[in-house]
């Protein structure tokens, strides 16, 4: 052990400038990661936060477009959420030898506002530790071993959550995965119904909306087939509201738009307010009594070291409570409308539009490939070159010259999401519209944008 270690202190962290950042990610963190950020002058070092603006080094101001994946449902640093922890700040964090008041809470609140029967909690860190619950929940209720999952679905990379997360590029370097998880296509409740006689599921785990997938709406009707089938087969529906609940489409929880309850719902994201990390799944009474029972080594199986603690729950407490009384899900659905309509009077003046879809604030801009005579004197490299880069370009191109934070959704790397918090106002809608719109009006093609955005990393790169 190096006791004369270099170590920073946190206030020296505070005064890192963007260089020095770049720098220090190279060499500690990641390399290759660092590099191509800082190549799309994705690399900005910010310092200051609050609400839906985020501010530089140097002053200036952005709006956060990308909202933490749908973390920030109620903006950056939330007074509610912070408020709470400065209440809490002297409790003990987590006593393990205990039973927290905070979860309890926390637990009865959720049971309060979420559909149905769904009643009893199990409280983790993270999005991905919640659906690994949820699958062994699933498991150990069912007696069955196979999960059925969706192409396109999104559910975390912890080695039980990447076995249904529906991306081959993400899957196969880790393989062999969990045994027995079966990916059909989403919105295909025959697909669904064929497997279901084929394979006795434990079960299936779909999101409402794919988020990573490329804000891609289920067809009507979809979810409560879903529901039906589920049913039928004794096998748990799981719905993975980890990007979607909380208000984000426009109703408290995107099932509620179609009038269905899960057996399982998984939450995460905003449930912390943006603050604190949290991850929950909630299921019914009789399932989580029949999966876990009361016997001390059933019990045992339930444990997280951080699920629970005081910080997180009182958190979340503070959270629900204010998207809630401030009927944020009616804010989402109001302005999501404004929003949406206003894009696809954008995509009606631009064909680089191919197609503006979402729901609430949970909004897709899908970006039309370049083809034609180009993509064939460069032997198709150019149409490839649009679909994995095209979205980053103009992502990269809105944040350098217009203050727009976006980013493109994972699966689908031609799908800009647009999902800033639901504290969002006109005006700022208004802002990100415009900067769409001058962006598209003066670079009407794949090629101009890349040649402008990479003049822009070029530039900034001697600059750095």
């Amino acid at each position: 052990m190096n006791l004369d270690a270099n170590l920073f202190s946190v206030d020296e962290t505070l005064e890192l400038r963007r260089k020095e950042v770049v720098g220090l990610y190279k060499k500690y963190v990641h390399h290759g990661r660092a590099s191509s950020q800082a190549l799309l002058n994705l690399d900005t070092n910010f310092v200051k936060a609050e609400d839906c603006i985020v501010w530089d080094e140097d002053g200036r101001e952005y709006l956060d477009f990308v909202g933490g994946y749908g973390s920030l449902n109620l903006g950056h640093n939330h007074p509610a959420v912070l408020g709470a922890l400065r209440k809490v700040e002297d409790a003990p964090v987590m006593m393990q030898s205990a039973l927290s008041k905070f979860a309890a809470v926390l637990a009865h609140n959720l049971a309060q506002i979420t559909p149905g029967a769904l009643q009893n909690c199990w409280f983790c860190s993270t999005g991905t530790e919640a659906v690994e619950g949820a699958l062994k929940l699933a498991r150990l209720y069912t007696g069955k071993k196979n999960i059925i999952y969706c192409q396109g679905g999104f559910h975390g990379k912890t080695l039980g959550s990447l076995s249904v997360t529906g991306k081959k590029n993400y899957q196969q370097p880790f393989e062999p995965l969990v045994p027995g998880c079966i990916s059909i296509p989403f919105g295909d409740h025959e697909v669904l119904e064929k497997v279901l006689q084929e394979h006795e599921a434990a079960a299936f785990i779909v999101e409402p909306i794919l988020g990573e997938g490329g804000i891609i709406l289920p067809p009507d009707g979809y979810l409560k087939e879903v529901r039906r089938l589920c049913s039928r087969y004794e096998t748990l529906f799981i719905l993975d509201e980890i990007q979607t609940g909380l208000g984000r489409t426009g109703t408290l929880f995107a099932c509620e738009h179609d009038e269905i309850v899960p057996d399982v719902m998984v939450l995460s994201k905003s449930l912390g307010g943006g603050v604190v990390p949290i991850g929950a799944y909630i299921t019914t009474a009789p399932i989580m009594k029949n999966a876990y029972g009361s016997s001390i080594e059933k019990i045992t199986m339930l444990t997280s070291t951080f699920g629970g603690n005081t910080r997180s729950t009182a958190a979340a407490i503070a959270a629900v409570e204010t998207i809630v009384r401030e009927k944020l899900p009616q804010q989402a659905a109001e302005k999501g409308s404004y929003f949406l309509n206003k894009l696809q009077g954008l995509q009606e003046k631009y064909d680089i539009i191919k197609e503006v879809r979402g729901r609430g604030l949970l909004i897709g801009l899908e970006l039309a490939q370049e083809g034609g005579l180009l993509d064939y004197l460069s032997a198709g490299s150019l149409k490839k070159l649009s679909s994995e880069y095209l979205s980053s370009m103009v992502g990269a191109e809105l944040q350098a010259k217009y203050g727009i934070i976006t980013l493109f959704t994972t699966n689908n790397p031609n799908v800009l999401r647009l999902e800033p918090p639901l504290t969002v106002t006109y005006e700022q809608l208004d802002q990100a519209v415009d900067a769409f719109d001058k962006l598209f009006s003066r670079y009407k093609s794949f090629l101009k944008i890349a040649f402008r955005s990479s003049r822009s990393a070029i530039s900034s790169f001697f600059r750095k």
